[in-house]
């Protein structure tokens, strides 16, 4: 029995299976990803936002995304079967700090009931690692060490940095994280260039597919640079509002397209459950 419900599909058709049974079940459906078109990882990003595009509350301790998916086990359920699926997962430093110190960037923290699946997924039909490799970029560098992503030694953490936030991270500590690389890349007023992340993460590691997990100014420097490929994104049946001076984060923030030069996305699948919809887009290009 699926999980979510596929209303629409217009993915092409491929002869094999990606995903084994049961989560073809779950999923109500397969799950291929194109090869990149350029010499980089091809990236998807992953978010949950209200009816309203608001993709975090900004309250202190509810920031986080299960507070505007409300822990919906459809939401909770895919974003594990995207991570199982990648070989590395970025992430902004805002985002790590909306989440629990014990949160693990990992398919079953977020959905324990498919470990087993999403273990068979990986290893034995991918021929992948355990984990993926997770990525945080931070360009000051000033993290809290003490989380459980550097703490725990099965899970591969890179930081990708300034040179700042190099000397910061080794002035906490991170040179004795056995599990944490530190990588210092060039920066401008805009941040670290996502070009340079990519470049990085296919020369070095291997990452081939790479899932963006956000925040929303991380997500605005990726795509204003054009290389988002897929956005899944899982809309929550609620509506949190802004006021005038309102901090509440929407999907993209930090970058403002023109009509002439705003992306447009192409939708590939459409799933539902109860009251929330799943949506799959790629984006056009040309």
């Amino acid at each position: 029995m699926g999980l979510v419900r596929t209303l629409n599909d217009c993915d092409e058709e491929y002869a094999e299976p990606a995903l084994p049974q049961r989560l073809r079940e779950l999923y109500d459906g397969d799950l291929h990803f194109r090869a990149s078109p350029v010499a980089r990882p091809y990236v998807f990003a992953n978010f949950v936002s209200t009816l309203d595009g608001v993709v975090s509350y900004e309250v202190k301790g509810k920031s986080g995304g299960s507070t505007i998916s409300g822990s919906d086990q459809g939401d909770r359920f895919i974003m594990g079967l995207l991570r199982a699926s990648a070989d590395a997962i970025v992430v902004g430093a805002g985002t790590l700090r909306d989440v629990s110190a014990k949160s693990l960037w990992t398919p079953e923290s977020v959905y324990p009931d498919g470990k087993h699946f999403y273990a068979e997924y990986r290893i034995s039909a991918q021929h992948k690692p355990e984990y993926p490799l997770l990525v945080v970029v931070s360009g000051s560098g000033r993290l809290d060490l003490e989380r459980a992503i550097f703490q725990t030694p099965a899970m591969r953490t890179v930081v990708i940095t300034t040179t700042a936030g190099r000397d910061e991270l080794r002035r906490r500590g991170a040179a004795t994280q056995g599990s944490v690389e530190v990588h210092a890349l060039n920066s401008s007023s805009e941040g670290i260039a996502p070009q340079a992340i990519l470049e990085l993460l296919q020369s070095q590691f291997g990452v081939k597919l790479l899932l963006h997990e956000g925040g929303p100014t991380l997500f605005g420097q990726f795509l204003a640079a054009g290389v988002i490929d897929e956005l899944f994104l899982t809309m929550s049946p609620q509506l949190a509002g802004r006021k005038g001076d309102s901090t509440r984060p929407a999907l993209l923030q930090g970058v403002e397209f023109v009509p002439e030069s705003a992306p447009w996305f192409q939708l590939v699948s459409v799933k539902e459950r109860a009251a929330y919809l799943y949506l799959r887009y790629r984006r056009q290009r040309g």
